[in-house]
């Protein structure tokens, strides 16, 4: 595309110990390829069927050898109509300490039995946005609220935020940025289209 990249995670992932108890559960539900990756790494079980939201989190899900996959296409609660539509009758989901939306929740108030394994969290890196950067991508509610936190007041005016969902973007609009964009479709190829507009 033309741009120079700077490789500047606010966020890292680091592993929770978590013991796998598939008794009863009759699905996976993934929200995030590290869900799925974490999971994998924790269990040889393979044969449950995989909910995941969205294209790239079912393809890591598949990448790790399960065979019954479906796909959300949009978020998480796109994920849970899906799941609902299915009527598993005890859904897993393995997930962060910190999800950035309960799928659980949302699953117990359409009537489907759901429960959490925290397999990973996400920690502040401490990383900030190098001054001769002109725009910031922005993947998830949780790096959008450190970056508010960090940017100085003269900052945010030198700055382009382009995020992957209004709820990524939601801790940024009080900020005099110089530009925010939000992705029609919340996936990284929709993000990076916006960088050409």
């Amino acid at each position: 595309m033309g741009l120079e990249p700077v490789v500047a995670p606010v966020l890292e992932t680091r592993l929770v110990a978590a013991e796998v108890d598939l008794a009863g559960v009759d699905a996976l539900a993934f929200t995030s390829a590290t869900g799925v990756r974490t999971f994998a790494d924790l269990t040889l079980d393979r044969e449950l069927s995989v909910f995941a939201v969205g294209e790239g989190t079912a393809t890591a899900a598949r990448e790790e050898g399960f065979a019954v996959v479906s796909a959300s296409t949009g978020d998480v609660r796109a994920l849970a109509d899906v799941i609902v539509k299915a009527k598993p009758s005890l859904v897993q989901n393995p997930t962060a300490r910190k999800p950035a939306a309960d799928l659980v929740a949302l699953l117990a108030e359409q009537g489907i039995a759901a429960q959490s394994l925290v397999v990973y969290e996400t920690v502040p890196t401490g990383a900030a946005v190098p001054p001769f950067v002109d725009s910031v991508l922005i993947h998830s509610p949780r790096a959008a609220g450190i970056l508010a936190d960090q940017l100085t007041a003269d900052q945010a005016p030198t700055l382009s935020v382009f995020a992957i969902s209004e709820a990524a973007a939601a801790p940024l609009r009080a900020l005099p940025f110089a530009r925010i964009a939000v992705a029609s479709f919340p996936d990284e190829a929709n993000l990076l289209d916006l960088l050409q507009g």
